[in-house]
């Protein structure tokens, strides 16, 4: 029987070739092994590598990490607002409520606590144009989103203990946290977008050569899908929200009659919030035993959202992008968004700002209870809201028809639709303790919400297309939610107007907000360039390796265009210093795509590695 080969070479066994080893010289006197081996037999190019293969699966691997970002910070942010809201809510009803507060906590004051405490969250935000920039370029757009719901979870962890040294200051805090938790949120999406970008289309990345910018507009489509989820788990909050009073507080209410035995009117010709309520709408007191068990439930959501943020949410920038945005120097931080100002874009969309902020209001707390609890109960208050809830988290993904209609038809479309609901409201005045006419608040509330979130969705992607530069996106951002902080704190000085007064101020800025945008695209249709404030250069205090490259990658777009496009020239570089109408003022000016510039500097110089690129040199890689 003949001997079979053996499957594997035996060490230092002759082969096929007799003494004559694999590099083709004789056994003895060929390279020895140990550590004076060729270097390429230990270290050489595995056989079977595809480089195009690993560079799609790297790609493809970056892409999912996006939209795992995405989906982390949309389903953060819905349990953040999720549990404020319901929390907030409750502790109104049960404070309202005059046996609970005399029984639990005697002559403490608590309606001036709950007065104080909600002045701080709605007057606190008032500074925050102040110190939002400064905050997000400090601690970064994911630790600034990460803060902010640390912030609100602190104020659902002061409800434990009810007490004005508690419950006032936390306010507060939530106060200062409401603009930077948006803006930093709102820079979030929209850098998500232009990395999907940059991830989806890498080889015509590489095959530019030059240092450019991507198309404009090239990351609209992606933008317009992420804030339409973004916007569809922001709704689902309001539904969320409800759950603390369907299964814990609905069973201690009042039935309608109870409740509402002295009130008279309700809609139009209701005056304040629920005039004539009853002062006790508790018929049992709830155990201070179940209400530990329903926060320590809204604490565990808080915390949850905490470590959605921490956890799941990559970076928006590379570190030295971060960098790069600090090293403009604070008071140019502090001072940009007052110097935006000057484009005229902004400008016409202030009115839309505050209709964004009036809406959202009048929706949770005019309606829902001048026409909704007003009419039918304390008890049916929950379901309303879910219904609103439902309508404008469904309604987020019709935010998508801009990928084949006009930029401004849903943002159009979303105020006539409120437009013909707040005509509606001005001459109905629904009867109090009535179910015959609830299916009609039903009706409007969803109605209501499908608007709302035409105007949410149609806002933030119209920032986020006009505003494509990361280095102003947080500025924009920051104005943007600035101003319906400001709305929504004249909703709060003017919570006891009548409702005519409601409605009539609602209706005055839908029509002033619809009308403004629609002059400022017929400005923009008739080629009339927006000035913006020139973004100083970065100045690298500490010069590292990074900086002393020849090739530095991760220099802002700006100063890449104007090393790329007026290197040579002069003509770019010297009108972006010069006066406040010279060309460094308009954005949208690109880099010349021919000229003596281009011809002076060399390519490598201009080139831009793409992420694959530098994660295979050590040069900077990005964070997920």
């Amino acid at each position: 029987m003949e001997e079979q080969p053996p499957l594997y070479p035996v060490a230092g066994a002759a082969g096929p070739r007799g003494d004559e080893d694999r590099l083709g010289v004789p056994d003895g006197l060929g390279v020895p092994d140990g550590p004076e081996a060729p270097l390429d037999e230990l270290v050489g190019a595995y056989p079977n590598y595809n480089e195009e293969e690993e560079e799609r699966r790297y790609y493809r691997r970056k892409r999912l990490g996006v939209l795992k970002n995405v989906l982390a910070a949309s389903a953060g942010g819905a349990l953040t607002y999720g549990v404020y809201l319901g929390l907030l809510q409750m502790q109104l009803i049960l404070h309202y409520d005059e046996t609970y507060r005399e029984v639990k906590y005697g002559n403490m004051g608590l309606p001036d606590i709950d007065s104080k405490m909600l002045m701080g969250i709605n007057v606190t935000p008032i500074a925050a144009l102040l110190y939002t920039p400064v905050l997000i370029r400090f601690f970064g757009t994911k630790w600034m989103m990460f803060l902010a719901v640390g912030i609100y979870a602190l104020f659902v962890s002061t409800n434990y203990w009810e007490r004005y040294y508690t419950l006032v200051p936390s306010a507060v805090a939530l106060g200062m946290a409401i603009v930077p938790l948006w803006a930093s949120l709102g820079n979030y999406i929209t850098r998500m977008a232009q990395k999907y970008y940059e991830y989806s289309h890498y080889a015509e990345q590489e095959g530019q050569g030059l240092k450019q910018r991507p198309p404009r507009g090239s990351h609209a489509p992606y933008l317009l899908v992420f804030q339409a989820i973004f916007y569809s788990f922001f709704h689902l909050s309001f539904a969320c929200a409800q759950l603390p009073m369907i299964y814990f507080l609905n069973s201690y209410l009042y039935d309608l009659n109870h409740t509402l035995f002295n009130v008279q009117s309700c809609g139009t010709n209701s005056t304040g919030i629920l005039y004539g309520l009853n002062k006790t709408v508790l018929h049992t007191l709830p155990r201070s035993r179940n209400l530990i068990v329903v926060e320590s439930v809204l604490m565990g959501a808080a915390f949850l959202a905490m470590l959605l943020v921490l956890v799941l949410c990559g970076a928006a920038y590379r570190p030295t992008e971060e960098i790069d945005l600090r090293s403009v120097g604070w008071g140019n931080i502090f001072q940009l968004p007052f110097k935006h100002v000057r484009d005229f874009r902004l400008r016409h969309l202030v009115p839309f700002f505050i209709y964004s902020g009036f809406e959202v209001l009048f929706a949770c707390t005019s309606f829902t209870l001048g026409y909704g609890a007003c009419s039918v109960g304390l008890e049916r208050l929950a379901y309303l809201l879910i219904a609103y809830s439902l309508g404008a988290s469904a309604a987020s993904f019709l935010g998508l028809l801009g990928l084949w209609l006009p930029r401004s038809v849903p943002l159009v479309a979303g105020a006539g639709l409120h437009l013909l609901l707040t005509l509606s409201l001005f001459f109905w005045a629904p009867v109090p303790r009535v179910l015959e006419h609830s299916w009609i608040l039903y009706v409007v509330a969803i109605l209501w919400g499908v608007g709302s979130a035409l105007n949410k969705t149609g806002l933030s992607t119209l920032l986020g297309i006009m505003y494509e530069d990361k280095e102003r996106q947080d500025f924009i951002f920051t104005i943007y939610h600035w101003w319906q902080a400001v709305a929504i704190f004249a909703v709060y000085l003017g919570s006891s107007l009548p409702m005519k007064a409601k409605l009539a101020v609602l209706l005055v800025t839908l029509v002033a907000s619809v009308a403004s945008y629609l002059w400022m695209e017929q400005k923009l249709r008739r080629g009339i360039l927006p000035r913006q404030p020139r973004i100083p250069r970065p100045q690298h205090k500490v010069r590292g390796y990074r900086y002393l490259e020849e090739d530095n990658s991760d220099e802002s777009d700006v100063d890449g265009e104007g090393n790329c496009g007026g290197g040579g020239g002069g003509g770019g570089g010297g009108g972006g210093s010069g006066g406040e109408g010279g060309q460094g003022d308009r954005a949208e000016e690109e880099a010349p795509p021919g000229g003596p510039g281009l011809g002076l500097e060399p390519a490598g110089i201009c080139r831009r590695p793409c992420p694959y690129e530098q994660a295979q040199r050590g040069d900077g890689p990005e964070e997920q």
